[in-house]
C-alpha cells in the first residue's frame, strides 16, 4: 500500500497542491426541467478506509482511498472551497471522468477537456450535460446498469469517485506564489492607509455558497456498493481552461478513491450512526431556505460532449420519485458573483 499524497481533516480531503475537496449533501432534482442550484444540507462524514480495515469489503483494502455514508438516490455535489492553488483536478464517477464522458486517465487532456480548472471552479454538482448545465449526482446501487459507470461502458465494476490533482509546474506555481505574496502585501498597506485605502472590500467568493450549490450489453456488477447515477438538470458551468495545457504537470501529485457506502454497511462498518435521512424537499421549500443562481461573465463553458449527454437519469431505472415537488419562488433564488490530518492510503485502482 504506497502513499496517495491526500490528507483528511475532519471531513475535507486535501489533495497535493492545496486542493480542497468536501461531499456536500442536498435536495435532489426533478429529472425534468432546468433548475438553480439547490443548497447544502452539511457535509457527509467521511473516514479512511485504513481506519477499518477489518470490517470493510476486502477489494476496498486493496483500492484504499476514503469512504463515505449515501442513501439510496440521494444527491450530493463537491465543493473546492479553501483551494489554495491553482490546480487541475480530474472528477471520476466509477472511473468515468464527470467533466469529458471518457476513461479515467492518468494525463490531463484538452481535447477534450478532462479536468476542472480550481480554483476558478467553485463546485461541481454533476456530469457536464449540456450548455451551461450539469446533471446531479445522485446515489444508486451498482447492479442495475444506473450509474453513469454503467452507462458509459456497459459495465458497473468501481462504483464510487475518484479524485486526482495536478499542480502548475515547478517554475509557474514558484512565481504564482511570488505574485501572490506581493499582492498580500498590497492588501496589506492598504488596510493599514484606512478605509479610503480600500479597507472593507468585499472578499472573493467562498465557493460554500451553494452549501451554503449506454453502453450495449448488460452491466457487470463488481462487487462494490454504491455508484453514481445522473439526477435533473441545474444552470451550472464547467469552466474551459484558460491555460495551455503545458503549464500543468505531467505527472498527477495525489489521488484518491472514495467508496460510496450504504447506511447500513457505514453503521456495521464503523460502527457510527449514518447521517439522518434526506430532507423533504416540500419542507425545505416552505421554510424559505435560499437557492442560488451563479455565473461567472469571464469564465468560457466546457461544451458537454456526446458520451455525456446521452446519460440517462435514474429515474429510468428506479421509476418516478414519489415525493411532490415544490418549486422555490422567485425570492428564494440568490445570484451569486457577476449575477493538517491523517494522510490517505493509495491502492490499486
Amino acid at each position: 500500500m504506497t502513499g496517495s499524497g491526500v490528507r483528511i481533516d475532519g471531513n475535507t480531503l486535501w489533495l497535493p497542491g492545496g486542493v480542497a475537496v468536501r461531499f456536500i449533501r442536498t435536495l435532489r432534482l426533478p429529472e425534468t426541467g432546468t433548475h438553480p442550484l439547490p443548497p447544502g444540507l452539511g457535509e457527509f462524514p467521511v473516514r479512511r478506509v485504513a481506519d477499518h480495515a477489518d470490517s470493510v469489503p476486502r477489494e476496498w483494502r486493496a483500492r484504499g482511498g476514503v469512504m463515505l455514508p449515501v442513501y439510496l438516490r440521494e444527491a450530493m455535489w463537491l465543493s473546492f472551497s479553501g483551494t489554495t492553488e491553482p490546480a487541475a483536478l480530474q472528477v471520476g464517477v466509477g472511473k468515468v471522468c464527470a467533466v469529458s464522458g471518457r476513461p479515467w486517465s492518468d494525463r490531463l487532456s484538452r481535447d477534450p477537456q478532462n479536468y476542472a480548472v480550481l480554483p476558478r471552479q467553485p463546485w461541481l454538482d454533476g456530469i457536464n450535460s449540456g450548455k451551461g448545465t450539469v446533471r446531479q449526482f445522485v446515489a444508486v446501487p451498482l447492479g442495475l446498469g444506473a450509474t453513469v459507470e454503467g452507462q458509459v461502458t456497459g459495465e458497473e465494476v468501481w462504483g464510487g469517485v475518484q479524485l486526482q490533482s495536478f499542480p502548475l509546474t515547478e517554475p509557474l506555481r514558484t512565481e504564482w506564489r511570488r505574485r501572490e505574496q506581493e499582492r498580500a502585501e498590497a492588501r496589506r498597506r492598504a488596510i493599514a492607509a484606512g478605509p479610503a485605502g480600500g479597507y472593507g472590500a468585499p472578499e472573493p467568493m467562498a465557493a460554500a455558497a451553494p452549501g451554503a450549490p449506454g453502453a450495449a450489453g448488460t452491466p457487470r456488477f463488481g462487487g462494490a456498493a454504491m455508484g453514481l447515477g445522473v439526477g435533473g438538470s441545474m444552470r451550472q458551468e464547467v469552466h474551459r481552461d484558460d491555460r495551455p495545457l503545458t503549464d500543468w504537470s505531467e505527472q498527477p501529485a495525489g489521488r484518491v478513491f472514495v467508496h460510496l457506502v450504504t447506511p447500513p454497511q457505514w453503521r456495521h462498518i464503523t460502527g457510527e450512526a449514518p447521517p439522518p435521512s434526506p430532507v423533504d424537499r416540500a419542507a425545505y421549500t416552505a421554510a424559505g431556505l435560499p437557492w442560488f443562481d451563479y455565473y461567472d461573465a469571464d469564465a468560457r463553458d466546457l461544451a458537454p460532449t456526446d458520451t455525456l449527454e446521452a446519460v440517462a437519469p435514474v429515474g429510468e431505472w428506479l421509476g418516478d420519485d414519489p415525493d411532490p415537488w415544490q418549486p422555490p419562488s422567485a425570492g428564494q433564488v440568490t445570484p451569486l458573483k457577476d449575477a493538517p490530518g491523517k494522510p490517505v492510503e493509495d491502492g490499486e485502482w
